[in-house]
């Protein structure tokens, strides 16, 4: 499978056979800009507008944006709520954690999580292979949050989202650095443009993927 970044926590997932899903869908703000998209599968973490921009997507696709498990184009999908913050959604509302089964392979899209994780959750999730996972802290997990939660389902390959970029400007600086969750997490990092991962490849990707954002 293929693994896209467009900015924040918008993913494209193509798996291969060509099925294409998009995650967290933005509209235009914090200086990223969705380029012409379409897909067979869309899901949404949380309602809010960095994440929730439905209309951004073409084609004639399936929207899943609650917590449950669902079949899709031969897709294993689980939804498992979460919050937006660490006081049980009090001050930021809930947020759904999606696990994609694709190619043999398990993809955890976080959304915007904002708190460890519970057994209950972490049983729930199942088996992670390749974590999209907040780690810019204010609204979502900080990098000393993240990095718990990367060591709480133990993937072989850690994806960082929603943190400061150079595409952000003056903005940006209201969120961490992908440098400072790298030194806590103590892991190796390399950069892709898109990640290409498979049953047969993924050991030698271990570590952090930090993708470009263009």
């Amino acid at each position: 499978m293929n693994i896209k970044w467009f900015g924040q926590s918008c993913f494209m997932l193509t798996a291969e056979n060509g099925t294409k899903i998009i995650m967290d869908p933005y509209h235009s703000i914090l200086g990223y800009k969705l380029p012409e998209i379409d897909a067979k599968i869309v899901t949404i973490s949380h309602d809010h507008s960095d994440h929730n921009n439905v209309g951004a997507v073409k084609g004639n696709f399936v929207l899943i944006r609650e917590p449950g498990v669902f079949l899709q184009e031969g897709i294993d999908i689980k939804g498992v709520q979460t919050f937006h913050d660490n006081v049980s959604g009090e001050k930021r509302g809930k947020n759904v954690v999606y696990n994609f089964r694709v190619d043999g392979l398990n993809v955890c899209h976080c959304g915007d999580l904002g708190h460890l994780l519970s057994i209950e959750q972490i049983n729930q999730i199942g088996k992670v292979d390749i974590l999209l996972l907040p780690i810019g802290g204010r609204a979502v997990l900080d990098a000393s949050g993240a990095a718990e939660v990367m060591k709480q389902l133990n993937p072989e390959v850690v994806i960082p989202m929603h943190y400061r970029t150079k595409a952000m400007g003056i903005l940006g600086f209201i969120f961490g650095t992908v440098d400072q969750f790298i030194a806590v997490s103590k892991k190796e990092a390399k950069n892709y443009n898109v990640l290409a991962v498979n049953l047969s490849n993924i050991k030698d990707i271990q570590g952090i993927a930090v993708l470009q954002y263009n």
